[in-house]
């Protein structure tokens, strides 16, 4: 099996798949922001396996795509006191079948390479990738695996955060999809601002990049862990991948081994 690290600015989401395989067998969510040592790292990685009956001694190899330096430092030495010796770290700059047709490939995350090499090799056709995290990124992906560009947004806690901090007196709620529009209360009020302003801000954003792609017509996927209740509700959302990066990171290591690439940058 192999170990899949994906370590975002709020969230580090860890899964295992089988080599060669498409399908996430398990996976799990912890926070990034809390400060670990490397033993803390460990032994959280190996409690998370454990709690699904795996053992260390059945990954072949581990694959991370970090945008957190600090993490990304830490996790190899984590991960070789938990006795995992291959490790490959995903870069820009990671020879991998894709292309970062962009004016600055040097500054694309890992998360969005990932995501472009998961979409070409799911849906061999352009697509649109809105992977809700931290932020909402937005990236359009030709079916032969180039990165055209895209968009970044605020993520879907961000509107919840700024009314958190410059209100004294509103309460605070759960990201969900309200019964109706229209609140009768303080609370069914924000709930329902906070979630129809983020779906409509998502929608809006996919039909004005719609309408400017020169391409064959997207295939609009969504990924993240809000990507399910979101797509209930948006109109342009066609297909939710819920571990695309994961996948992504599994495909990724895949051709490094084969292709003889260092594992460490």
């Amino acid at each position: 099996m192999n170990l899949l690290i994906d370590v975002g600015n709020t969230e580090t989401v860890v899964g295992v798949c089988h080599d060669g395989s498409d399908t996430i067998e398990a996976s799990w969510r912890i926070t990034t922001t809390v400060r670990r040592t490397s033993d803390e790292l460990r032994l959280v990685l190996v409690g998370l396996l454990r709690s699904d009956g795996i053992e260390m001694e059945r990954i072949d190899r581990a694959v991370i795509g970090s945008v957190v330096p600090g993490i990304t430092d830490l996790l190899p030495r984590a991960l070789s006191r938990a006795g995992i010796e291959r490790v490959f770290i995903v870069e820009n700059r990671t020879p991998l079948p894709i292309r970062l047709e962009v004016d600055e490939p040097r500054t694309v995350g890992p998360d969005r390479v990932v995501n472009t090499l998961a979409a070409s090799h799911l849906f061999g056709r352009d697509t649109l990738v809105v992977d809700l995290g931290t932020a909402n990124t937005f990236d359009l992906i030709t079916g032969d695996g180039a990165f055209r560009g895209g968009v970044i947004a605020p993520g879907l806690g961000a509107g919840h955060e700024w009314l958190s901090k410059r209100t004294a007196k509103l309460p605070t709620v759960e990201f969900r999809r309200p019964e109706r529009v229209i609140g009768r209360r303080t609370e069914s009020c924000l709930e329902s601002g906070i979630f129809f302003s983020a779906i409509d801000a998502i929608d809006g954003i996919v039909r004005r990049m719609k309408e400017e792609w020169e391409g064959d017509p997207l295939h609009v996927v969504a990924t993240g862990g809000y990507a399910g209740l979101v797509a209930e509700s948006s109109e342009t959302i066609v297909e939710v991948v819920p571990h695309l990066t994961l996948l992504g990171l599994e495909i990724a290591g895949r051709h490094m081994a084969k292709t003889g690439h260092d594992q460490l940058p």
